[in-house]
């Protein structure tokens, strides 16, 4: 058993989390990971209020354990979201990219704020506005991060805050574990290697190429949807990294289908392109990109189209070889992290 601030605080027996995917941490994914003794979380940026709603009710019919959304606060309907997971009393609730205006309403019925950040500076701001905890990216992972590894921002970012830290970014197993709670960590976040499982929903063909992949097979570039990210090294991903696929035309469709996906009408569209466009400090260019990049991406994920599709995922899909059921993985990256844990202790010298 590894008790840390993180298993107190989420009430969970280990310290393990998934992360908020999109198209990816579904409520039986998530479910899963809160019925085998860690915090699941449901990303929501791709609902509409109603589904999230319908999307919580669902994980609660799957587990009474708790578990955690994830919605950045410039994309969708963030405010709507966030609202709705508020009024259905969601345990947890993590944001990206904004200023949590809901701290307040989240604490009044006992519910903690987590916040994503990837650059340290950042993680000192969230504390300040009353987060609860904080999941820290290093630039290993197939999530939006920046430039500094987990090795570097870790235990930087531990240094200055005193709430719980999350480790995000090149963690799959027991020992990446153990070395996150060694760099001052109280758990760790995955995202490739619960996509690499039993319960995840990803077409088969694009585990199969994660599984056969390297750690040199991923691309790091803003061009995939129009900000910094990680993907599977593939013909297209490569495509896109180098500008070849880039189209402007193809964009307009795809921009309508995830309005389609959002519910929302065509205010309220315009309404959210103008807010993720001052809130990144985009253009164009880039909407255009983040509308081609969801397309393909979920082409990926549905469809195994690995001609139009392309994957997120971090360089730990390099050392990853099984595909295991969710509660198997975690039980056994808690005894390697146990073994690790009492292997290193027992190297200090008295």
């Amino acid at each position: 058993m590894i008790r840390t601030p993180m298993t107190e605080m989420f009430g969970i027996q280990h310290p393990i989390m998934l992360a908020g995917m999109n198209w990816i941490s579904t409520p039986k994914l998530v479910a899963a990971v809160c019925n085998a003794g860690g915090l699941g979380t449901l990303a929501i940026a791709q609902y509409s209020p109603e589904d999230t709603r319908k999307q919580v009710r669902q994980i609660r019919e799957l587990t009474d354990k708790p578990f955690m959304v994830n919605q950045p606060l410039h994309r969708g309907w963030a405010k709507e979201n966030i609202q709705a997971a508020i009024e259905e009393k969601v345990p947890f609730i993590n944001y990206s990219l904004g200023k949590p205006w809901f701290v307040d309403q989240v604490h009044a019925y006992g519910g903690k704020v987590v916040g994503t950040i990837a650059i340290a500076k950042h993680a000192a701001r969230a504390a300040e506005l009353g987060c609860d905890a904080l999941i820290v990216t290093g630039n290993e992972a197939a999530a939006h991060g920046a430039d500094a590894t987990s090795l570097v921002l870790i235990p930087f970012v531990t240094s200055m805050v005193k709430i719980p830290v999350i480790a995000a970014g090149g963690f799959y197993d027991g020992r990446g574990l153990a070395a996150a709670l060694s760099l001052g960590a109280a758990g760790i976040s995955m995202g490739t290697r619960f996509i690499l499982t039993q319960e995840s929903m990803v077409h088969d063909n694009f585990k199969q190429l994660c599984l056969k992949a390297t750690e040199q097979d991923t691309l790091y570039s803003s061009a995939f949807d129009g900000m910094p990210g990680r993907a599977l090294k593939t013909p297209l991903a490569e495509k896109i990294a180098q500008g070849d696929s880039f189209s402007l035309l193809k964009a307009i469709p795809n921009a309508l289908e995830i309005k389609k996906i959002l519910k929302q009408n065509w205010l309220q569209f315009l309404g959210t392109a103008w807010k993720m466009m001052a809130g990144e400090g985009g253009d164009f260019v880039q909407m255009a990109r983040l509308a081609n990049g969801t397309m393909r991406h979920q082409k990926a994920i549905y469809e195994g189209d690995t001609k139009e599709g392309f994957m997120f995922v971090g360089q730990v899909t390099g050392p990853i070889r099984d595909l295991p059921p969710v509660k198997s993985l975690i039980d056994r990256i808690i005894v390697e992290a146990e073994a690790t844990l009492r292997k290193t202790g027992g190297m200090a010298a008295s």
